[in-house]
């Protein structure tokens, strides 16, 4: 965040429901499904939902038996489409599967614990909130995750899976101190229908239900603008109303903009692929600086060849705001943190099914045992280098 007087900075989030996220959940369902028996397995795979199809493709190298579409039915089930009336529906959509073995050629250089890819993984931590995390992105999280919960326990029963949100936060400095604008879009029941009388009972009950429980009142004013189902109706929603695609979220996975993204996506690979495996590190490295103290913000860049085992660059960028140089904080990270593929999938416990519940939410700013990337592990370490 640019360390100027007066700025809005926006972020999004989109719930699990929506069909980009609804192909990283099954991606990821097909990945826990494989390491859960085969713990070196190889996965590359991405879902494309549409209506009334599912099409399941990629590369897998595993000696588990599967039943992969049955996999896709029961993540689709699980998330709320049980209804032909949404035009997609876990018992009545066809399920496609195009899968093959990984290619021999990117076998060769991962085998011997080189990288399966070559590409630029960022991480990022800041002070803006106790997950260490951007704000906008935690409450846009937050805004979806309580649709998805209000939803499934039935205390809006008009309310269907697909959903969007959006936070505009103004900062000073590189300070959050106000909302400025929320925006709730959600897919719903008929209006006029048994469970929803009017977009006006929608808002009204969305308001309450849902934004006044996520956000921070001390932070909400008078000016604040709250925009609900902005354009009316959301009737026709997820597989049916948009095509869905694994990887098209990436901001969304991310910091929601805010610090640089690398341009992999994650759901459906397995961690021997720097595009999921590195980010995380790079995540778990910028926060441990931050919560030793060593900065307030943090960006942390890895780099790697594919067949190649050390990374060809490592960078940290603490904005100024670091105990020790930033060329120092590199040399320390390198020093402290295993680095190669190999080092690092053991080093975070990587090769466990723990993917699924990554793919909607966010990947960052989590808790529980599956995000092993969140904990301080190094903060002593880091805090001895002062």
């Amino acid at each position: 965040m640019p360390h100027s007087a007066t700025q809005l900075f926006t972020s999004e989030s989109v719930s699990e429901g929506h069909p980009d996220k609804l192909s990283d959940k099954i991606s990821d369902a097909v990945l826990d499904g494989v390491l859960a028996e085969d713990p070196l397995g190889r996965v590359a795979c991405e879902t494309l939902v549409t209506t009334d199809l599912c099409v399941i493709a990629g590369e897998i190298r595993t000696s588990a038996a599967l039943d992969f579409e049955q996999i896709a039915r029961d993540t689709i089930r699980e998330i709320g489409y049980n209804d032909p009336a949404y035009g997609f529906d876990a018992g009545t959509c066809a399920v496609k599967t195009h899968l093959h073995q990984q290619s021999t050629d990117i076998a060769m250089g991962v085998d011997t614990g080189g990288a399966g890819d070559q590409g630029l993984m960022f991480g990022f931590a800041c002070r803006e909130t106790d997950a260490l995390m951007p704000l906008p992105i935690m409450l846009a999280h937050e805004l979806v995750q309580r649709l998805t919960d209000v939803r499934k326990t039935g205390q809006l029963e008009f309310l269907r899976p697909d959903g969007k949100s959006q936070v505009t936060v103004q900062y000073e400095g590189s300070k959050p101190v106000r909302i400025d604008a929320v925006v709730v879009s959600t897919q719903h029941d008929p209006v006029n229908g048994p469970t929803l009388a009017s977009q006006e009972q929608l808002r009204e009950q969305v308001r309450e239900a849902v934004i006044d429980h996520v956000v921070p009142q001390d932070l909400a004013d008078a000016h604040t603008k709250y925009h609900i189902n902005p354009t009316g109706q959301f009737e026709i929603g997820g597989p049916h109303g948009d095509c869905g695609l694994t990887g098209r979220k990436i901001i969304v996975d991310t910091y929601g903009g805010m610090g640089r993204h690398g341009g992999g996506a994650f759901s459906g690979k397995d961690p021997t692929k720097v595009d999921r495996s590195a980010c995380y590190m790079a995540r778990h490295i910028a926060k441990n600086i931050v919560w030793a103290g060593l900065a307030d913000r943090c960006e942390v860049q890895l780099a790697y060849a594919i067949g190649v085992a050390d990374p060809v660059s490592v960078r940290v960028d603490t904005y100024g705001t670091g105990q020790l140089g930033d060329e120092r904080l590199a040399e320390v990270v390198t020093e402290l943190f295993p680095l190669t593929p190999a080092g690092l999938i053991e080093y975070l416990d990587l090769r466990r099914p723990i993917y699924k519940p990554t793919a909607a939410y966010g990947h960052f700013g989590r808790s529980g045992d599956t995000f092993t990337w969140e904990q301080p592990t190094r903060v002593d370490a880091l805090k001895q280098q002062v």
